[in-house]
């Protein structure tokens, strides 16, 4: 951003179109068959995603990727530099609407912050699509296709409660961060599962997600309460911040940790008795959808419109009875496919 700053805002923005054409065509030119470097004809398609190194949204970029080379599209993508970064969302959005996007996909970093900008490129006739995070108010983009955050939450609630056999349960909540609804309906989601309320909760901390905040936030715990033996975890990086922490303590064997997210490398750590049981989701299925559902609004007009549910699926190898769970065999084949 420092170096945007001493840019004049017509160079800027020159600059910012120039470089996501340069994205689109690069896009296009990998893949699409078309024998056309320059796209002509095609259906130009945004992806912007909180960070770009995040494995869920690495397999998301992915999932864009492989719809847009099938369905003849160019696709050009864009991240925040971390998670949280609303100006560099808001950023992406002006550039790809000055490239002449026909439709934006999006996973809002803040979820009030950046309806402005979406509000101005649907008036400009971009379909735009919320994945994963919904926005507030929902109803500020055209469609949303995304999990259902609050069942992820609910399904490994009812898990850790079945898992627990009546013990009293202290419970260590690592969520996301102040604000985001994800965090917000997995946490209560999880709560609603377990039959548990705020009161049963002896320590929450914020994560943003982070492996090494997720330690952190776990050992600030410990020190509070030494007795907690469930920890919820906002996703599986978190989640392994966590088991750390409490393998440091001699605890990994008798604490309960459960999470969401599903990613190869968290369903392993299902796998392998570090994580108990996860929620897993499907970020590819997510983009993958929006691509289509942009390139048919392209072709006759039809705009997506509504809530999408891409599904969510319970993953542990300890089954519990009463949950409906898969085993890892099962996860690992699928993980967010």
């Amino acid at each position: 951003m420092s170096r945007t700053t001493r840019l004049s805002s017509s160079l800027l923005r020159a600059a910012a179109v120039t470089g996501v054409a340069a994205l689109t065509l690069t896009a296009c030119g990998s893949g699409s068959g078309s024998g056309s470097s320059s796209g002509s004809g095609k259906v130009k398609v945004g992806l912007i995603t909180k960070t770009d190194t995040n494995p869920f949204f690495v397999k998301m970029k992915e999932g864009a990727e492989k719809a847009a080379k099938e369905n003849g599209a160019q696709l050009s993508t864009a991240a925040g530099k971390f998670d949280g970064d609303n100006a560099g969302q808001v950023t992406a959005v002006e550039n790809m609407v000055a490239a002449g996007v026909k439709g934006i996909l999006i996973t809002p970093s803040d979820s009030k912050a950046i309806v402005p900008a979406i509000q101005k490129a649907r008036a400009k006739g971009v379909l735009v699509i919320a994945l994963d995070t919904p926005t507030e108010p929902e109803s500020a983009v055209d469609a949303l296709f995304a999990t259902d955050n609050l069942k992820a939450g609910q399904l490994i609630g009812e898990y850790a409660k079945a898992a627990m056999k009546a013990k009293t349960a202290k419970i260590a909540a690592l969520d996301l961060a102040p604000g985001v609804s994800v965090g917000v309906q997995r946490h209560n989601g999880f709560l609603k599962g377990f039959g548990a309320t705020e009161k049963d909760v002896v320590c929450a901390q914020d994560t943003g997600g982070d492996q090494a905040k997720g330690q952190t936030a776990m050992e600030n715990c410990l020190q509070k309460s030494p007795d907690i033996n469930v920890v919820y975890t906002i996703n599986e990086p978190a989640a392994l911040g966590a088991y750390t922490a409490l393998k440091a303590k001699g605890r990994e064997k008798d604490v309960l940790i459960v999470s969401v997210d599903g990613g190869c490398t968290g369903t392993q750590a299902v796998k392998d008795g570090r994580i108990a049981a996860t929620s897993q989701q499907y970020p590819l299925k997510m983009a993958a959808e929006g691509v289509k559902a942009v390139v048919t609004y392209a072709k006759d007009g039809k705009k997506a419109s509504g809530y999408t549910d891409t599904g969510v699926t319970l993953i542990t190898d300890k089954a519990q009875d009463g949950v409906t769970s898969k085993d890892t065999g099962y996860g690992l084949e699928n993980c967010w496919g």
